[in-house]
């Protein structure tokens, strides 16, 4: 009972939140909902799956059901890790975080989340969502949501839910800018976002390369945290970094 009542919130956050949407490129989005529907959804007298395409992957998708709620979770999430990596502003956004402080920079301390989420900082990736989804980015509360269902935290994976749902609510009011992405410069070189998307629809884990994760493990890092334990810093040149070690 529990698994069919967990699939249907995932459903909704997707429907009702549009995740990434404003944050991220639209097409990423449909990419995204497209794949996590596909994964929950039973297959049906044993025919064929339905395929899904998302930009940078390869165009023939396998969906895979997952036998634990966990374990759907954790794969979710893994590309909902992804896509955000893939993103057209995601170089931008981190770069906010580093340079702008006078103000709060969410998007950024989303996508600097994700990268310690690829380098295994599973704690300090918690941190740096909650810290962006605190200051209104859904996409980091969606990010949270399925952190916990990975753990089978499933009260904390419905409260985050909940705050993802309310953001969009307050969002949906506020007429959308509109961006392009034609300028912007990608985070990670093509060969590595492309590998992230590519293990996402394989199945597997993706993971930072060992020369990016190196760049990871040189960032300068806060004292130990009673909760999230030790939280790399973003540091200026990391950006740079992350395009040429």
């Amino acid at each position: 009972m529990r698994g069919r009542h967990e699939h249907h919130t995932i459903d909704a956050l997707l429907s009702q939140a549009e995740v990434l949407a404003d944050d991220y490129d639209e097409s990423d989005v449909a990419g995204l909902r497209e794949r996590v529907l596909v994964n929950l959804a039973p297959s049906q007298g044993g025919s064929p799956p339905p395929t899904a395409t998302t930009p940078g992957a390869p165009a023939t998708v396998r969906a895979s059901q997952y036998p634990t709620d966990c374990e759907q979770a954790a794969h979710d999430l893994d590309l909902a890790v992804s896509l955000v990596i893939n993103a057209p502003e995601a170089a931008a956004s981190l770069s906010r975080l580093v340079d702008d402080h006078e103000s709060i920079a969410p998007e950024g301390a989303l996508v600097f989340g994700c990268l310690l989420h690829l380098a295994r900082y599973r704690e300090a990736a918690q941190f740096w969502w909650q810290f962006a989804a605190g200051a209104g980015s859904r996409t980091a509360a969606f990010c949270l949501c399925l952190h916990h269902r990975r753990h089978g935290e499933f009260r904390d994976a419905d409260y985050w839910r909940a705050q993802s749902e309310a953001s969009a609510k307050r969002r949906s009011a506020s007429p959308r800018p509109h961006r392009s992405y034609s300028a912007a410069r990608p985070l990670l070189p093509e060969g590595v976002r492309h590998g992230l998307l590519s293990d996402c629809h394989g199945g597997g884990h993706p993971r930072l390369p060992h020369a990016l994760e190196a760049v990871i493990h040189r960032l300068p890092v806060a004292d130990d945290d009673e909760d999230f334990g030790e939280i790399p810093q973003p540091a200026r040149e990391l950006s740079r970094s992350l395009t040429a070690p």
